[in-house]
């Protein structure tokens, strides 16, 4: 009987575009997921956007939308990047489905009836201009620990530490910069403690379902500590009005917390599958159920691995305790990095944006077959490395791949009317090698070993240029008498060109499809590799399958992108310090900016202005005479300091900004301080000051 498989990948937040972590999550999923297709496998790829939650709601807002028109704008991109990269999803949903709302709340239900839900009364902190409870994210303020200014609710980002919001010193709302107040909310909690809980959990991660690095990680949750107890508690799943979610069944002004609703995605998008395919809700509910209640029934997740506690402790519990079926396994993939394991980042150049790679021209399956010969079925970060790229593409599958049949494919189709020949035992040698390699690869494709699995089949590619070489069908062509073994040697060329194909369909599903149309061989699968093509069976006239990699592709590709007014106002709620970047400038630009230590050698309150500070400073300059030459500079810092506290200090010193007339003097230049972009919600400023050691007249670089 085949195999009735259940698959997913990580639902993506529906805030933003796909980014290239998206894809190469997607694009492991979609190799095994065609793999198992390719054996027969009764397969349902679903997937769904995360719709929900606080950043969505105010996202929406902040674009004047509301948040089912923003995820619905977010969501219409979509189809261009999997498209793109064939993914072949089966069903594509939205959390904010109906499916989702129904299916949330039968679980919440069936965990309430099993005495696992708790209600309790919490203190947090609340907007009283925005009339919301903020999460943890949108409360900023000084570190207790470190007093680093403008720090989030939950960690400080300057050293590390971690506490709650009502640590902070100086909180306020990044929201509206208001300050705010500590309130009280009845809150909904899923008893993760609970024993029940905590012995499944350690039978289920401890069953094989979880790689083993990821068991270590997430048994320091769930295992007693020197206390006794487990670090993980119980879980907050609810959210006070207003809030874009699901309600909570019987509880008005409560919705689920966007991690409770979030994974059921999974289960809503199957259930979407099945309501499509029967043409009908009801009958499509039927069919979901019956599919899931199925032992046979087999479910997968493919996930990053900054969401392990999500689907590997509160998800699979979720399910037991709700009467449902628990995951085979939750797949956890490493991030992609570039430049010796620097993750990916657009603002630094170092980006990989999958839709600026299609519109260069760039092969998807390039990007797949990469990407795939780093895949593991491991934890673990995988490097992406341009020349590395190039250098496989070109090598392994324009090289060694391709090659066999464009050394081929033109002798049968001009000498022999594209008829196959028959095949000698030297070449049916061969083809029996290629055939004995099925079981090994197909074993390492179920098991994620990509890298190990593309290996074996350049090795076997490997064999076949090997005999190519060692028969020379180009010098067969030009002796008399050898018409019968060039046609055997190209026929057997072909036949090993085309177990090799099946070999690589999981990975190169559309340069597979072509090399159908050009074998003339119908669709490929590994059961069809035993077989073989006949003598005097015709294909089709070849026609290039692939192109090499341009270094001039990836030089414009990792090229640095200004950030457009879309991209500034996308990221504005998150942007540092309240301001969006500017615009990117290049080294030359910047070396026009003169910056000279300057030391403060004297500073005073100027007459009639309650915001300027006149400042004389010492930047290591001398007149003709080679006298000490000062500076005279006004500075807007007087709401922030006293002048007796910056006498005898160094700071920085715009030193060839052009002197500035002011109704209190003439300015020579500019001294550098930082200030939050809302002035409301942070009004500080901070002078900069360099560290001891620093002189007068030195220049920053």
């Amino acid at each position: 009987m085949p195999r009735q498989l259940f698959v997913t990948t990580a639902l993506p937040y529906a805030n933003a575009p796909f980014h290239i972590g998206h894809m190469m999550e997607y694009i492991q999923a979609d190799i095994w997921v065609r793999f198992q297709r390719m054996h027969g496998s009764n397969v349902h790829f679903v997937c769904a956007d995360d719709a929900h939650g606080a950043p969505i709601m105010i996202a929406a807002e902040k674009a004047g939308k509301t948040p089912q028109q923003f995820v619905a704008d977010i969501a219409a991109g979509r189809k261009e990047y999997l498209d793109g990269f064939h993914i072949s999803f089966d069903n594509w949903h939205s959390t904010d489905g109906p499916e989702n709302h129904l299916l949330a709340q039968n679980i919440y239900r069936d965990l309430k009836k099993n005495g696992l839900i708790d209600t309790r009364t919490i203190e947090q902190f609340f907007d009283p201009d925005k009339s919301m409870f903020l999460p943890d994210r949108f409360i900023k303020g000084e570190c207790p620990k470190c007093h680093a200014k403008d720090q989030y609710g939950d960690n400080c980002e300057v050293c590390g530490a971690v506490y709650s919001p009502t640590e902070l010193i100086n909180p306020y709302s990044a929201l509206s910069g208001a300050t705010p107040v500590l309130r009280t909310s009845e809150h909904f909690f899923f008893k993760l403690s609970d024993p029940r809980c905590l012995a499944f959990l350690d039978q289920w991660t401890q069953s094989g379902a979880v790689q083993p690095e990821v068991l270590n990680k997430i048994a320091e949750w769930i295992e007693p500590g020197e206390d006794g107890k487990p670090k993980m508690g119980d879980w907050d799943i609810s959210r006070d009005a207003p809030y874009f979610g699901i309600e909570i069944p019987d509880c008005p002004g409560k919705y689920f917390y966007v991690w409770l609703d979030a994974p059921i995605g999974y289960l809503a998008s199957l259930q979407n599958r099945f309501a499509k395919l029967e043409g009908d809700a009801a009958k499509g509910a039927a069919a979901y159920e019956s599919f899931m209640a199925d032992p046979a029934t087999e479910q997968y997740h493919f996930i990053g691995k900054d969401i392990i506690t999500f689907h590997t402790l509160f998800w699979p519990a979720m399910l037991h305790f709700s009467g449902r079926k628990t995951p085979n396994a939750v797949f956890v993939h490493g991030f992609l990095t570039i430049n010796s394991g620097e993750k990916m980042s657009k603002s630094r150049g170092t980006g990989l944006n999958p839709l600026k790679y299609l519109s260069l021209g760039m092969n998807p399956e390039w990007l797949r077959y990469y990407l795939a010969t780093k895949l593991t079925p491991r934890n673990e970060d995988i490097e992406f490395s341009p020349d590395d790229f190039m250098a496989r593409v070109n090598s392994d599958l324009i090289g060694k791949y391709i090659n066999i049949a464009s050394r081929a494919a033109g002798f049968i189709s001009k000498r022999f009317g594209g008829k196959l020949g028959a095949v000698s035992p030297d070449g049916a040698g061969l083809l029996d090698t290629l055939r004995e390699g099925q079981d090994v690869i197909a074993a390492l494709y179920e098991s994620r070993e990509y890298a190990k699995a593309l290996r074996e089949v350049m090795l076997l590619a490997d064999k076949v240029n090997a005999y190519v070489d060692a028969n020379k069908p180009w010098e067969l062509a030009k002796k008399d008498g050898m018409e019968a073994r060039l046609h055997d040697v190209c026929t057997v060329c072909i036949e090993a060109f085309r177990m090799l194909t099946i070999y690589l369909k999981p990975v190169l599903p559309a340069l597979a499809a072509n090399v159908e149309i050009f074998l003339n061989s119908g669709p490929l699968s590994f059961g069809t590799a035993n077989g073989g093509l006949p003598v005097g069976h015709t294909i089709g006239e070849y026609q290039h399958l692939m192109q090499r990699v341009d270094i001039k592709q990836l030089d414009a590709l990792f090229e640095a992108p200004a950030p457009s007014a879309a991209t500034q106002s996308a990221t504005e709620i998150v942007a540092p310090g309240g301001e969006a970047l500017a615009p990117t400038i290049s080294i030359d630009d910047f070396a026009k900016v003169d910056l000279r230590i300057a030391a403060i050698l004297n500073c005073e309150a100027v007459e009639g202005s309650t915001k300027l500070l006149r400042l004389t400073l010492d930047a290591g300059e001398k007149d003709e005479a080679g006298q000490p030459r000062m500076r005279n500079v006004f500075s807007g810092i007087a709401s922030a300091y006293k002048p007796e506290d910056l006498v005898g200090k160094l700071t920085v010193l715009v030193a060839n900004l052009a002197p500035r007339k002011m109704k209190f003097g003439v300015s020579e230049g500019m001294v550098l301080a930082a200030s939050h972009g809302d002035e409301k919600s942070n009004p500080g400023i901070y002078i900069l000051n360099p560290w001891a050691g620093a002189q007068p007249g030195m220049r920053i670089h």
